[in-house]
């Protein structure tokens, strides 16, 4: 996302399966590590599964792995805070790097999309039974259950603790726009000018100081100067503004001329402490990585994590890649996504100023500037790790915003519509439907404006209407 005067570069409902409470008699060597499935969310064709890890032994848990089958013709899609192998119908999960230590009492999580109508069968947990002790070789006795009723002792009514996502209290979707810290040829906006139909404003952007790693912000003097005076303490007070109105304000880090480097312990610090002064003076909600000359995932996952860690669970943590940059998991971008994606809001990759670019199916080039290669490109991200309510559609907001791959905005909701229902399509089709899709991003709020809002007006009021 770039500055300058003349182009601006580089930038479900969940159906709940309804449990009924059986009194079964379990053995005694139940009590260990279990792990249990729900089918979360299922919409006829397929369906979003869960798995909970729960350690009810005395010692800590190390590493886990988790098998089951699949019936013939039920397949599996994205998959989210496991790595996953697959041989035929049995598919094996294990711990990613942050999740693999389960305390006793405590409880972990993860996830993945069903395509048919099967649910998993034979599932081992770290080579024994899920439900505890070990895989019978034999069937069980068609005994009757007793007539008598169970003990009357009530189960405990505090679940064991689960490893929710981040709670950041935002919509299941949301449009999220950049705001300009300096002037160009748009229209120059005070922050609490922003049109209320953003739910997250990034605040365009925190620039490198001579410290590794260390941002600034400041209001830049030419906006100040082109708005008839415009204050740090303005600001802040629009920030306020904004979150009184039920918007969150996120700081964006790098841009298309940004410099800001993390590569190592001491950078990853800086970056920690700098942005975490930054949240304390403004108060802004969270941090959008939006470095374009490359990044190192070890240390700025590092860095991020560090600043969550100071900040809370509320913190918002949100990216802005090319398309270049979330091609393969093996890029930088996409391993960091990855690497920190427990504690990850939204992607919103910048599917504009590209070129033609490969989708998921591999089979060919799409054009930029079209639904196909805005739902093959995201695709890839869906297929590939990321869960859907961390992806995001970044899209020019009209005529100056970008050099290529400006759409009407319409394209954005045909796009949406693709992923999260199978409607309004091109020629291109993803292998399933992604409901919680997170939404869209615009570059930005003041080409929006400068263009008669139509972006806002018209995603905005979409995205309500997914499921």
């Amino acid at each position: 996302m770039k500055r300058s005067r003349s182009l601006v570069f580089s930038l479900v409902t969940a159906v709940v399966a309804a449990l009924g409470a059986v009194w079964v008699a379990l053995p005694a060597f139940a009590a260990g590590v279990t792990a249990s499935f729900v089918k979360t969310s299922d919409w006829g064709s397929g369906w979003e599964g869960k798995y909970t890890i729960t350690n009810g032994g005395g010692a800590a848990v190390d590493g886990w792995s988790l098998a089951f089958d699949l019936p013939a013709g039920t397949t599996l899609g994205s998959y989210w805070d496991a790595l996953l192998t697959s041989s035929g119908q049995r598919h094996t999960f294990t711990n990613r790097s942050w999740n693999g230590h389960i305390a006793p009492g405590a409880s972990v999580s993860f996830g993945f999309l069903g395509s048919g109508s099967g649910a998993p069968t034979n599932c081992q947990l770290n080579g024994t039974a899920c439900g505890g002790g070990t895989n019978p070789t034999t069937a069980p006795p068609t005994t009757a259950p007793p007539t008598t009723a169970p003990p009357t002792t009530p189960p405990p009514t505090t679940p064991p603790p689960t490893s929710p996502p981040p709670n950041t209290g935002l919509p299941k979707h949301i449009l999220t726009g950049y705001w300009h810290n300096f002037d160009n040829p748009a229209v120059e906006l005070r922050l609490r000018d922003v049109p209320a139909e953003y739910d997250v404003v990034a605040v365009a952007f925190a620039d490198a100081t001579a410290t590794p790693g260390a941002v600034a912000f400041a209001v830049d003097p030419g906006l100040s100067a082109a708005l008839g005076g415009y204050t740090d303490a303005d600001f802040s007070a629009d920030v306020r503004t904004l979150q009184a109105r039920g918007k969150k304000v996120i700081i964006s880090v790098g841009g298309e001329t940004g410099r800001v480097a993390v590569n190592d312990a001491a950078s990853a610090a800086a970056f920690s402490d700098s942005v975490h002064a930054l949240i304390q003076r403004y108060g802004f909600d969270g941090v959008d990585i939006d470095l374009e000359n490359g990044l190192n995932p070890t240390y700025m996952a590092q860095a991020l994590r560090s600043l969550r860690a100071k900040v809370g669970s509320g913190l918002i943590i949100a990216m802005a890649p090319q398309t270049i940059d979330m091609q393969s998991p093996d890029t930088s971008y996409f391993k960091l996504a990855l690497d920190i994606k427990d504690i990850l809001t939204v992607v919103n990759t910048q599917f504009y100023n590209s070129g033609a670019m490969l989708g998921c199916d591999r089979n060919a080039a799409y054009a930029q500037g079209t639904v196909n290669f805005i739902v093959a490109l995201a695709c890839i991200q869906l297929e590939a790790g990321l869960r859907p309510d961390q992806v995001g559609l970044g899209l020019p907001a009209g005529a100056g915003a970008a050099g290529g791959g400006v759409v009407a905005p319409s394209v954005v909701n045909a796009a949406l519509d693709c992923l999260a229902r199978g409607t309004n399509c091109g020629s291109f089709r993803p292998p399933r439907t992604y409901p919680g899709i997170r939404g869209a991003m615009t570059w930005s709020v003041n080409w929006d404006v400068t263009n008669g809002n139509t972006f806002a007006r018209t995603v905005a009021p979409h995205l309500k209407t997914l499921p």
